[in-house]
């Protein structure tokens, strides 16, 4: 039986099966110079293929995939019905709140929060019992409090360098981000065994250079 394995486009891609080579899950076609997007290990019964990464939990969920790799940011936002079997401490950031340098907000009035996290800031915000205007942008979130759209964002940061040079400021910190292995349900029941062995292997890896 083949265990099917997303790992998401890009550099955190390339960490992740970095962690399953040293975990004895290797699939050496992966490191050939091709466009492919699909890789086998017949030997170890292990097919792994690039996905979107906001695109594998949904790979994982709908069962085309039994295992994957997706940042917490999107489990979040989306809450796929998957097993999220552990941290593995790669691509570390947070989710936060930010806003224009020294602006005071009014808390008497609805707060506009530009965003495309719309779950992760509505769920922020309920949990505080604040109102708030959601919009809905999908790239240069950075602008919208300093062009008006909005009086604070809700994103990913890194380092903070894109805020500090936009005049923006970390006001709230939302979640710790950071890459999750997740497990369609019914593969973990019918191959618990291979996943539960992979899971203790790329853990074991948390001691390693990242």
């Amino acid at each position: 039986m083949t265990l099917n394995i997303a790992l998401p486009k890009g550099r955190l891609g390339e960490k992740v099966y970095e962690r399953f080579e040293r975990a004895g899950f290797p699939c050496p076609a992966i490191r050939e110079e091709n466009r492919k997007l699909i890789f086998d290990n017949e030997a170890l019964g292990l097919r792994f293929f690039w996905a979107k990464p906001s695109d594998v939990a949904i790979y994982v969920e709908r069962g085309a995939a039994d295992i994957g790799v997706a940042g917490k940011d999107i489990l979040l936002e989306y809450e796929p019905d998957v097993y999220e079997l552990s941290d593995l401490g790669l691509g570390k950031c947070r989710m936060a709140v930010a806003a224009p340098q020294g602006k005071y907000l009014d808390p008497g009035r609805t707060l506009r929060v530009a965003t495309k996290f719309q779950r992760i800031a509505r769920a922020h915000y309920a949990g505080k019992g604040r109102d708030i205007d959601v919009i809905h942008l999908n790239g240069s979130i950075e602008i919208a409090p300093i062009l008006g759209l909005s009086d604070v964002i809700v994103d990913i940061v890194e380092t903070g360098t894109t805020l500090r040079e936009n005049n923006l400021e970390v006001i709230e910190e939302v979640a710790p981000i950071s890459a999750r292995l997740i497990a369609n349900k019914a593969s973990f029941a019918f191959q618990k065994d291979m996943i539960e062995k992979i899971a203790a292997g790329l853990s074991a890896g948390l001691e390693e250079p990242q």
